[in-house]
């Protein structure tokens, strides 16, 4: 595993500015309900697993409210950083399921005291890529993208091989932006 890629404070802006791309986008939108201006709204979160080059502010997830009275509803864009609610970051929680095929208990044991995820943590994210991800809509749509068909009996493995590159950063980069629609609520909508 390349912990220190993960820890690297390159890395760490590299996916904070594919997320301030993600928010412009979505700020130049406007409201999805009513097509209104859009007022920044971030909030803070406190991921785990990405260590002290990430940085403070790593902690905030962007996210908007519609500048009109009658609609203030709030707008959260995809993010690369933030795998939906999950309390890991996303990279943290994709990279440590692909480690898990063939788990060892010397695996585990690395994954521990690299990233500080228990093994039940582990156990509850590969069921997660094996049950709940398999049969989401975001999935459902997105595999046919897929050609030839990625092994869902593998996964998030064969996922992150299909996203091969020559830099392991801009691999994960990528992978980050196909799923990143998971990090919605929308995704989880249908």
């Amino acid at each position: 595993m390349c912990h220190d890629g993960l820890q690297c404070a390159k890395f760490a802006e590299f996916l904070r500015c594919l997320d301030d791309d993600l928010a412009r986008q979505a700020r130049e939108k406007g409201c999805p309900y009513c097509a209104g201006r859009l007022d920044r709204a971030c909030y803070e979160r406190k991921p785990r697993g990405g260590g002290p080059d990430f940085g403070e502010g790593y902690n905030w997830r962007w996210s908007f409210c519609c500048a009109q009275r009658e609609c203030r509803l709030r707008t959260t864009p995809a993010s690369v950083r933030f795998l939906g609610q999950k309390i890991y970051l996303g990279a943290v929680v994709l990279l440590s399921a692909c480690m898990q095929q063939g788990l060892s208990d010397a695996r585990v044991a690395q994954l521990d005291l690299v990233l500080e995820v228990p093994r039940r943590t582990l156990k509850r994210w590969r069921v997660w890529w094996h049950e709940v991800f398999v049969h989401s809509a975001f999935w459902q749509a997105a595999r046919a993208r897929l050609m030839p068909a990625v092994d869902a009996q593998r996964l998030p493995l064969s996922l992150f091989e299909r996203f091969a590159d020559d830099q392991f950063g801009q691999q994960l980069g990528r992978i980050l932006q196909f799923i990143s629609p998971l990090s919605t609520r929308a995704a989880h909508a249908v």
